[in-house]
């Protein structure tokens, strides 16, 4: 990992105009609410019919991991706050001790979410193809390194992110692939992340909890969706440095 955030890559929140990257492309993690879903359907290639782009090789894995772990911990966390707080939400931007505390549930909530999606797609690749889960692991543990050498170590997520990090990588080194299957076990992190993190009084947590783990699940549902539909676990394979191309991977 880095020692400093890379450039067009930073998520924080600012109380005055989220920064452009030299891309021309804003950072998610910079939005403010009103424009964040406009900006995550053009990120994540939604606009129009929608993105039907399938899952063929690491950097379009790489890539869905960035991606759908940022829309999952945005709209999450947000949508909570946005319940919580009601007609005084955009207020609460105008708060300094609330946005450096959203900056670092931001930053928690997407490792936990990075985790989870994670697990699951190593988990789909490995039912596909059992034989290969050596592969998967290594593959799995690769592209999680990538994405977070990719979000570097940005002080506005706080003093716990490095060794949150680290968790992220111990969990996915230590996945047993096969065991995980296609339902909601891999998904684990995110919820009691949000729970943690998010910049609530402990009183009215401890009232949501229930409500906000179900909540976080559910919006699993659409990129579970997605992986079903997206992931073409052979082209994978195939892709991947020393691939074997006569080898059966549906057996």
């Amino acid at each position: 990992m880095s020692d400093s955030p890379k450039p067009g890559r930073r998520r924080v929140v600012r109380r005055h105009q989220p920064a452009v990257p030299a891309s021309g492309q804003p950072s998610l993690f910079s939005l403010r609410p009103g424009k964040l879903w406009a900006v995550l359907k053009s990120y994540m290639g939604m606009e129009g019919k929608g993105d039907t782009r399938s899952i063929r090789d690491r950097p379009e894995l790489a890539e869905f991991l960035d991606t759908r772990a940022s829309f999952l911990a945005q709209t999450s966390l947000y949508g909570y706050l946005r319940t919580r707080a009601g007609m005084r939400y955009p207020e609460l931007f105008d708060d300094d001790p609330f946005i450096e505390a959203i900056n670092i549930a931001k930053w928690q909530v997407w490792l936990a979410c990075l985790s989870d999606l994670a697990v699951y797609v190593g988990s789909r690749l490995a039912q596909h193809a059992p034989r290969e889960t050596p592969r998967v692991s290594a593959l799995m543990q690769s592209l999680v390194e990538q994405v977070l050498e990719s979000a570097g170590s940005p002080p506005e997520a706080g003093a716990d992110f490095a060794s949150e990090a680290e968790r992220v990588r111990d969990r996915v080194a230590r996945t047993d692939w096969l065991a995980v299957g296609d339902s909601e076990a891999a998904f684990t992190e995110s919820p009691t992340a949000l729970v943690r993190w998010a910049p609530i009084v402990e009183s009215l947590k401890e009232l949501d909890e229930d409500i906000v783990r179900n909540s976080v699940r559910y919006r699993w549902q659409e990129v579970r969706r997605e992986v079903a539909a997206k992931l073409d676990a052979q082209a994978v394979f195939g892709s991947l440095p020393d691939a074997d191309p006569h080898a059966d991977a549906g057996n």
